[in-house]
């Protein structure tokens, strides 16, 4: 049912003005959190022009609501910043067959971000995401299969690790990659960031599933601190781990995360193609049971 605190004449009004796309890109911005123009443009768009177009239209109807970030003088002018308005968000509970305040969207909250101190770093992740699926639609037989926001992996597995995404990314005839996602922006020590491999060895031990963790730094300098952190601390025995950053681009085809940036931690090079690390740990994925016994022999 679309539920009793929503008004039943304006969905019917944006029944009629939304388009499949558009409540594809409603269900992103919440699942999300937060997008910006150039991040919709690559998600469902072909042009910066029809999505500024599009996206007008649907802040005027209040399905989405928009904001520009306060920056230091001189930085120049920032993007939009697009949230889930309320009526975007009574079509979607509608959808879930759930009332609104089931579906457990409130305003106050969704525009809080806006004055959020992560606000950088949950834009930081979007672009990691909307890189690779605008990618993904310039190149034939690359695709993120599947995307899991920090939100969705906090309700998967927040009891014990809280990864900033889940992917699982395909590129031509290579394996798959399952990655969980680390967006380190520089503002955490170093050994924070390290300890949480500890998270990902527990629920590797727990799961039986080997997934690589991804670090996605600010700097090579960072990087290289990183790397000599990593490789001191024993949880980065269980998990595979991997960094990059982009300044590493330099001299680089610009594929953005999908592209040559990959420094697997237990390799001194080169940089590796994204889909090229399922070729590296050829291991990745279940593993086999510890107690498991040789099949009898039958002759």
């Amino acid at each position: 049912m679309a539920g009793r605190n929503t008004n039943p004449a304006l969905l019917a009004l944006l029944a009629a003005r939304l388009t499949t796309r558009d409540r594809d890109l409603l269900r992103a911005v919440w699942e999300n959190r937060v997008l910006t123009t150039p991040q919709l443009t690559s998600l469902f768009f072909d042009s910066i022009h029809s999505a500024w177009k599009r996206l007008l239209t649907l802040s005027e109807l209040g399905v989405v609501e928009r904001f520009r970030p306060n920056l230091p003088p001189g930085a120049g002018s920032s993007p939009y910043y697009y949230v889930l308005g309320q009526p975007g968000a009574a079509v979607l509970a509608s959808e879930d067959g759930v009332d609104l305040s089931a579906f457990g969207y409130r305003r106050d909250r969704a525009l809080a971000i806006a004055y959020s101190q992560r606000l950088a770093h949950t834009v930081g992740v979007n672009d990691f995401y909307t890189d690779l699926v605008g990618f993904a639609r310039r190149r034939t037989g690359a695709g993120l299969v599947s995307w899991w926001s920090e939100r969705r992996c906090g309700a998967m597995w927040g009891d014990i690790v809280r990864p900033d995404g889940y992917g699982r990314w395909k590129e031509d005839n290579h394996k798959p990659l399952d990655f969980f996602l680390e967006h380190d922006t520089g503002t955490e020590t170093l050994d924070r960031v390290v300890r949480k491999l500890d998270g990902y060895a527990d629920l590797t031990e727990g799961s039986r599933i080997v997934t690589p963790v991804l670090f996605w730094v600010r700097g090579e300098r960072r990087e290289t601190n990183l790397r000599k952190r990593l490789r001191e601390h024993s949880a980065a025995r269980a998990v595979p781990v991997a960094t990059a950053c982009r300044s590493a681009l330099v001299g680089r085809v610009d594929d953005g995360p999908a592209g040559e940036l990959w420094l697997p931690l237990d390799a001194p090079g080169p940089r590796l193609r994204l889909a090229r690390l399922a070729l590296h740990w050829p291991d990745l994925g279940p593993r086999p049971p510890s107690s498991a016994r040789p099949p009898e022999d039958t002759a």
